[in-house]
């Protein structure tokens, strides 16, 4: 692999695109979406697109403060042009959005509000304490709808469930925030007690909807995987001891979203997502996830 393409491909965090993957299969298994022919490619081909050109204008948003805190990224370091990542990175958006069009109109329309968010968020949002985790949830959030829009009708009847990664993605992003210099304990708490709100709101939910107490062995995987790191955070706040509070967070997204296809019913679902996890794991070990 040349070191050009492998600087491009570093901006769009190969190892976070396959948890946009994973969102999408979690919202196809709250919808009973069934897998007639290849069309749900197009929701797959338009979450990688999203995402990728989400992270690439954020480092493009980012150039200064890499300048000081990340200089070995790709901008800042100059193995990417700053024009070149910003087309880049407008060219996926704008992927993204066709590609989910191509598949229905309202996953197109799904798209767009999530690329709005995105925009948003590299633009703005991500400056503000209060801002930046909402609007980071609230992609991703969208992200489980386009996925739920794999079957139009459900869209309305469970649009509410975008909470879960709003809550989760909410907390990682509050933490995010001191992986480089260290931080104090009051964020990590913040960030523990909307950890267990999901998981508590998780084993709640499973038992109302599921006869089958399966779903709670993909709760308690994604409990292990997440809830030590974030932990060991607690009791050294150290930039490292974050950063991989803040890594494992965002990589077992896919175990959250293997825990929500579990909860409505969808156990293979649930088990495919949980394969993409070593997936994302041995992307994390070449590319950034952060």
């Amino acid at each position: 692999m040349s070191s050009t393409f492998k600087s491009y491909l570093q901006l769009t965090r190969p190892a976070n695109l396959v948890t946009a993957i994973a969102d999408i299969l979690a919202g196809m298994a709250i919808a009973q979406y069934q897998f007639l022919n290849l069309s749900f490619v197009f929701l797959f081909l338009s979450t990688v697109c999203l995402y990728a050109g989400g992270v690439v204008l954020n480092d493009y948003f980012d150039l200064e403060i890499d300048r000081v805190e990340r200089r070995e990224r790709p901008i800042p370091s100059g193995k990417v042009p700053k024009n070149y990542a910003l087309v880049l990175g407008l060219l996926l958006l704008l992927a993204g959005i066709s590609f989910a069009f191509v598949f229905s109109i309202l996953s197109g329309l799904i798209a767009s509000i999530l690329t709005i968010f995105i925009l948003f968020y590299d633009c703005y949002a991500k400056h503000s304490s209060l801002l930046g985790p909402l609007v980071m949830g609230m992609c991703r959030g969208a992200n489980l709808l386009l996925g739920i829009s794999s079957v139009t009708l459900m869209v309305g009847e469970y649009f509410w469930m975008a909470y879960l990664p709003i809550i989760y993605i909410g907390a990682i992003t509050i933490i995010s925030r001191d992986e480089v210099y260290g931080g104090t304990r009051g964020a990590i708490l913040l960030a523990l007690v909307m950890y267990l709100a999901v998981w508590g709101s998780q084993i709640v939910m499973g038992v109302l909807l599921q006869k089958d107490i399966l779903f709670v062995l993909f709760v308690s995987l994604h409990i292990l995987y997440a809830l030590l790191p974030l932990l060991r955070a607690y009791w050294n706040a150290t930039g490292r001891l974050i950063q991989l509070a803040v890594k494992a967070g965002v990589i077992s997204i896919i175990l959250l979203n293997a825990s929500t296809a579990a909860i409505f019913g969808n156990f293979y679902l649930a088990i495919l997502i949980v394969l993409l996890l070593p997936i994302s794991i041995l992307f994390a070990r070449f590319f950034s996830v952060t």
